[in-house]
């Protein structure tokens, strides 16, 4: 009997094989042309080592320098000598690039368009060779946007990896990419493009009960995580709380309300945060925790949400001395003017540090990484060598989507004050984010979101705090100097940028410590 394995990359990328009995992953991963680490193949060396997040296998034969016993008992393991005993999924300790592979593209065809609120859109696709198309639930993937000449945008699946047609849910806004062909151009019959699965965020073998949290259309990857669940036999109570700003931005109740049908011991509360709104609980979802989802720790959190949003729980779950036994996020930008979806993680999980990495430890997506100065600083690194593969390659309607960033971003700011703290962080994502898209180079993008600025920032700047009046200013000269195509002014300006930044940072970050 033959298992499915999923090889989960540093980069995000994961990669689906079939593994037969009595055969090892590395050398499933071998015939399948995915060089993943391999020097000893006897388990003398662990090169191979990798963590295996779910599943059961075989360890096989080793030697304690290649694979201790304590790494072994917190799920540690050797490729080269496991055996799958069920279907696994495995945290391989390098990029697909390195591994001499890459994600799929899949062709599809767009096969329902459904508006199911005045602010979100359903869609499907039925794909071409679906039975090629794997993926764990909540992970996403790069559709791109027809007619757009190959530019893409990112979307968790939001039904479950069985279904025959996959889903996904967008919020409409002006000026989005994806949201404008949606809304006035989409016809049922469309050919569509994509490239993935990718990911860190998705479901882990259920050992205890289960806290989701979703924020807008941060349901999506949610619901294919609910869709799986659905399918198991899972003894373990799973509650989820859907928060969203507005009551017109509630949708799938239906859904969820079935799925209270079909998972047992499934609960689930909606969250507005317009203090007008007609439903029970208003505010934010960290107002209605109760003592049963925390359950003193023992528990597993999925979050799926804008970075402040990923921010708050954290905070309250810090302020409340609160340590779950494993938290899972995964953020997304919602800036008005872009496209809203949720998809990009917040760093792949091989980015914890080793002593998390086991879920009996507590484990955490998206740990804090270096300084913010030296945030800041790898930052311009990357966005200075962007420069290079972008000036004079952007067209017309990429460089009028680059200033309706920046002038976005702008408008949440009043001179050295915030009229928004909140959404300067997002829109400031969404400009800083843009021209890694727009180079089309899925590296560069990673590179750029393993970062995690946006936390960095979500995590220190207030409302009352000072920043530099410049920023906004910075903004705008990068776009002219891409609208002029000079190069140095273009570096000029974002290394300025850079210093404007971290001042600002340093000052939020000193009051916040007083």
């Amino acid at each position: 009997m033959s298992h499915q394995v999923a090889l989960a990359f540093e980069d995000g990328i994961t990669r689906f094989i079939k593994v037969g009995a009595n055969e090892t992953v590395a050398d499933a991963s071998y015939k399948a042309r995915i060089n993943i680490p391999l020097d000893c193949r006897d388990g003398a060396c662990g090169t191979c080592k990798a963590f295996c997040e779910s599943g059961k296998y075989d360890g096989g034969d080793y030697i304690e320098e290649a694979l201790t016993d304590d790494e072994a008992e917190a799920g540690y393991c050797l490729p080269c000598q496991m055996v799958p005993e069920s279907d696994l999924v495995l945290q391989i300790p390098t990029t697909s690039d390195v591994a001499k592979t890459s994600a799929t593209t899949f062709e599809s065809t767009l096969s329902e368009i459904r508006r199911i609120s005045e602010t979100t859109y359903a869609f499907s696709l039925e794909v071409d060779k679906r039975e090629d198309l794997s993926f764990l639930p909540g992970q996403y993937v790069n559709i791109e946007v027809p007619g757009s000449g190959g530019q893409t945008r990112s979307y968790s699946f939001s039904s479950g990896p069985e279904v025959d047609i996959v889903s996904f849910l967008i919020r409409i806004t002006d000026g989005g990419l994806m949201s404008t062909y949606m809304r006035d151009t989409a016809q049922v019959g469309d050919r569509i493009t994509f490239t993935g699965p990718m990911g860190s965020f998705f479901l882990r073998e259920p050992k205890r009960q289960s806290l989701l949290l979703a924020g807008g259309t941060g349901l999506a990857p949610l619901l294919a995580i609910l869709e799986k669940l659905a399918g198991m036999d899972n003894p373990h109570p799973v509650h989820l709380i859907y928060g969203v700003n507005t009551d017109i931005d509630l949708v799938e109740l239906d859904v969820l309300q079935d799925y209270t049908q079909r998972i047992a011991g499934f609960s689930f509360d909606t969250v507005v945060g317009d203090p007008d709104s007609a439903s029970q609980k208003k505010g934010y979802v960290t107002n209605h925790f109760e003592p049963q989802h925390l359950a003193e720790g023992d528990v597993d959190i999925y979050l799926c949400g804008p970075p402040p949003m990923v921010e708050g729980v954290r905070r309250h779950l810090e302020a409340e001395g609160l340590k779950p036994q494993n938290f899972y996020y995964e953020k997304f930008a919602l800036a008005v003017g872009a496209d809203t979806e949720p998809a990009e993680p917040a760093a792949p999980a091989a980015e914890a540090p080793a002593a998390q990495a086991a879920a009996d430890q507590g484990y955490e997506i998206g740990e804090e990484h270096a300084s913010f100065e030296a945030q800041f600083d790898a930052r311009m690194a990357l966005e200075l060598a962007v420069v290079e593969l972008t000036m004079g390659k952007l067209a017309e309607g990429q460089l009028g989507e680059f200033k309706v960033l920046a002038e976005l971003a702008g408008k949440t700011l009043d001179g050295e004050k915030f009229i928004n703290a909140e959404e300067f962080t997002v829109t400031n994502d969404a400009f800083h984010e843009f021209l890694f898209k727009a180079v089309g180079n899925e590296h560069l993008l990673q590179a750029y979101r393993r970062l995690d600025v946006p936390a960095l920032m979500a995590a220190v700047l207030r409302q009352e705090h000072w920043i530099d009046g410049a920023v906004d200013a910075d903004h705008l000269d990068i776009v002219a100097a891409f609208e002029k195509q000079d190069i140095a002014a273009a570096r000029a300006a974002i290394t300025a940028h850079n210093q404007h930044a971290k001042a600002t940072m340093a000052a939020a970050s000193k009051a916040a410590a007083q």
